[in-house]
């Protein structure tokens, strides 16, 4: 098959083989300093112990692959003046992207004292690793890095993300055989179905088989390449392989393989450029396959290390108070030859610099990986236009997604080549499929007649659906990280598929606020629905909230988390989450029909206090309340109001103060999270001693979490999801987890003193009517038509 040919001739000469043979070299001695040296960089005198970190830390085993890529890729970029940028999926494969960064002077132009020459040098190699420095992924503090491959498996999805509505743009993304061989990666291959060659770059995978993971084989490098290609070419991608250990073969090889891929890549982007079809491409793909730790030491201490699993960290990791294996590293240095690659002064000899592309074509310095250079805001349409009429608080009902639909709609239609909306086939079932009438489902696959009626599919679709929230939430990652917008919608139970995806995206954002170079992003947007409280059908496995646990957890100088109990409370947020920069805002909102009680004046006054006192609901003004009743979230405010009814209807006298939260870190401490309210105003709302109950849409230990420093705590009473749920109406399933009206009711009737004895007469009432609610459930499937009906009374 032609394209496993490795065989090809060359345009190479010997003299620009020798060159970049050179240049490599250069890269693979800074590599291995890195994780060594924090003294004596150029070897100018013999190799002691004093000048090795006391710590040998980092990966060399991908490293000399990773420089290899990089090396390769500047010539196609010279070549071709290409825009382009490298994403290196390996994780801890980063002293081999670091090096050629170095040497192409984007890293000294940012950190000057890690300048181009001895002194800097050494600086450069003493942080790796390094108390006070830089970790050994390709981290944020990493020029030219969109993504740090802390956790494995999105390297491909961030690769696509960034080449969507980027025509110019090639994105090279280095796969690990290791990362290979997790679920997200394996999906991800299915992206290139998604990529339109009208208006989006080309995504050029490099499979890097260098054969371990830690102390074990891959999977992919111990099969036939007849049987690797097939799986490729079954994903729909068109392999090339590339193999060997021959250094100058190697080079030979590569840079044909380069020229053919690129040339492939421009034929279809021209192809469908001119004929104005987008269809999808089988784009090439590269199997590089090297020995791990390539160029390393071969053996140490008569076991194997290069081509082995042992090349995977430090190679010769027992350095101190051992002669041999210092002398061993000294050679092992030396053959890099870094005396005929450096200059006097420490810097790359002028034959070799001139190898790098220059300014921006550099992909250490290409704005598309410092995203928030390009970013554009947003054309937004007024929220305000999409309000639903609100006369009376809790009379009417609305499907609350509904209206962000429209939004969505029409924002897509303002911004065309820099918004997307993500979600993993959802999205009509969310109530966003208003969405549609401006932007069909990206699909570049086979079309059936059917389709026709009601599949919504386009090639020119900009709403991207999968079955994979992985893959979805790594092309949003990308498409953001590159300076673009969006929008993910997904069901609450499921956003937990992509909890560490949300931890890695939120400690890279955390990173860079302490990065004064990294311009500003946006926002990445979750809007989390189908929620826990209306899984009528679906039952348990669909009723988990705690995605917001795991949010808590991340750092709060990035961390938004939402819950609008009406639509026009969720338009005025979504709209303030859409302008936002270097934020992860989750926003939880059922799609189904509820009760709305704020007019879209009252909305925008609430969310921007973030919570506050419903004067409506509440009859306590001019004096101190006997309980305040508290609601967070859509469902959770309904029974909290409707418990504050039950208990001004029985009793005449009793006085209670309703609040609702929507920004959820309101509750916390400002030292705590920017959002945290002052004590005096926590005080002034909550009391400092009367009970509050509080209802809450998620695992009800998160509220003690964020208030437990507060003055009222000890009487503070939060109900929320108790893990107990099946197949229930949304009242049952309610009264299963104690977040029902009556429940409430008499949480407050036993903690206000003078009712706990006048009160029991009503007590046995509300625990009637509970017991007649679910038995009714169970006998006609549904909740009371009173109970389901209710509105506000007063």
């Amino acid at each position: 098959m032609a394209e496993e040919n490795t065989t090809v001739s060359t345009t190479l000469n010997q003299a620009q083989l020798e060159k970049i043979d050179a240049y490599w070299r250069a890269c693979c001695y800074l590599a291995a300093g890195m994780i060594y040296l924090r003294d004596n960089p150029l070897l100018r005198e013999p190799l002691r112990e004093d000048h090795l970190k006391q710590r040998l830390l980092g990966h060399w085993g991908s490293s000399p692959g990773l420089a290899f890529m990089y090396v390769h890729m500047n010539r196609l970029i010279n070549t071709h003046q290409q825009e382009a940028i490298f994403l290196a999926g390996p994780g801890h494969g980063a002293p081999g992207v670091l090096a050629p960064v170095y040497l192409e002077g984007t890293y000294s132009e940012i950190y000057p004292n890690k300048s181009e020459d001895e002194a800097g040098m050494q600086a450069f190699f003493k942080q790796f690793s390094f108390p006070g420095g830089i970790g050994s992924h390709c981290t944020p503090e990493t020029p030219g890095s969109i993504h740090e491959g802390g956790e494995l498996g999105y390297s491909i999805s961030h690769a696509f993300g960034a080449a969507f509505d980027n025509p110019d743009l090639l994105v090279t993304v280095a796969v690990g055989d290791g990362e290979a061989e997790t679920g997200p990666l394996a999906t991800s291959w299915h992206s290139a179905k998604f990529l339109n060659p009208i208006r989006d770059g080309a995504v050029l995978p490099i499979l890097h088989l260098n054969g371990y993971k830690i102390n074990n084989p891959t999977l992919l490098s111990r099969i036939p390449n007849e049987e690797l290609a097939s799986l490729m070419r079954g994903y729909g991608w068109t392999p090339h392989f590339v193999e060997g250990d021959d250094p100058m073969t190697m080079h030979r090889l590569m840079a044909d393989t380069l020229d053919s891929c690129y040339a492939e890549i421009k034929a279809l982007q021209d192809e469908a450029r001119s004929s104005g079809k987008a269809t999808r491409g089988h784009w090439p793909m590269i199997v590089l396959r090297t020995p791990k730790g390539w160029t390393g030491p071969e053996e140490v201490d008569g076991h194997k290390v290069e081509g082995f699993w042992r090349a995977h960290q430090v190679p010769l990791a027992g350095m101190h108070n051992n002669p041999a294996h210092l002398q061993q590293l000294e050679a092992w240095m030396r053959s890099y030859k870094p005396e005929e690659l450096f200059d006097a002064n420490g810097r790359l000899i002028p034959e070799l610099k001139a190898l790098a592309p220059s300014g921006t074509l550099r992909m250490s310095a290409n704005p598309h990986a410092n995203g928030g250079l390009l970013r554009r805001a947003l054309r937004r349409p007024d929220f305000r236009d999409y309000a639903i009429p609100v006369d009376k608080p809790g009379t009417i009902r609305h499907m609350n997604t509904k209206p962000i639909g429209a939004l969505l709609r029409d924002l897509m239609a303002k911004n065309m080549d820099n918004f997307r909306v993500f979600g993993p086939d959802e999205n009509s079932s969310n109530k966003l499929d208003a969405i549609y009438e401006v932007s069909k489902k990206l699909w570049l696959c086979d079309y059936k007649d059917e389709d026709a009626d009601g599949g919504e599919l386009s090639p020119d679709g900009r709403v991207l659906e999968m079955l994979s929230e992985h893959t979805l939430e790594g092309w949003y990652e990308g498409y953001l990280l590159t300076g673009r917008h969006g929008f993910f919608a997904t069901y609450e139970a499921f956003v937990h598929v992509i909890d560490s995806m949300y931890n890695q995206h939120a400690k890279w954002l955390a990173i860079c606020e302490d990065i004064p170079w990294r311009a500003r992003i946006s926002s990445l947007n979750l809007l989390i629905t189908s929620t826990v409280w209306r899984q009528d059908h679906n039952g348990f496995t669909h009723q988990d909230p705690g995605f917001l646990d795991v949010v808590v957890n991340k750092n709060p100088e990035v961390t938004r988390i939402y819950l609008p109990p009406d639509v026009n409370s969720l338009l005025s947020t979504v709209d303030h989450c859409l302008q936002s920069r270097d934020d992860i805002n989750v926003i939880v909102a059922d799609k189904q029909n509820h009760l709305q009680y704020l007019d879209m004046d009252a909305a925008i006054k609430h969310c921007t206090k973030g919570l506050g006192i419903w004067d409506w609901a509440s009859n306590d003004q001019g004096e101190e309340p006997d309980a305040v009743l508290v609601g967070c979230g859509d469902i959770p405010t309904k029974e909290a109001l409707a418990a504050t009814a039950l208990l001004r209807e029985h009793f005449d006298d009793v006085k209670i103060r309703f609040i609702n939260v929507v920004d959820l870190f309101r509750i916390t401490t400002p030292n705590e999270h920017p959002h945290g309210l002052t004590d005096a105003d926590f005080d002034s709302l909550f009391t400092k001693d009367r009970p509050v109950i509080f209802n809450f849409h998620g695992y009800p230990w998160l509220i003690h979490r964020l208030a437990y420093r507060r003055t009222n705590h000890k009487n503070l009473h939060v109900r929320g999801y108790k893990e107990r749920g099946n197949i229930n109406t949304p009242l049952e399933l309610a009264i299963e987890n104690e977040i029902d009206r009556f429940t409430l009711a008499m949480d407050v009737i036993k903690r206000v003193p003078r009712l706990q004895v006048a009160g029991a007469h009503v007590m046995e009432r509300l625990k009637d009517m509970q017991i007649d609610c679910r038995n009714y459930a169970h006998e006609y499937g549904i909740d009371k038509p009173e109970v389901d009906d209710w509105v506000w009374p007063f």
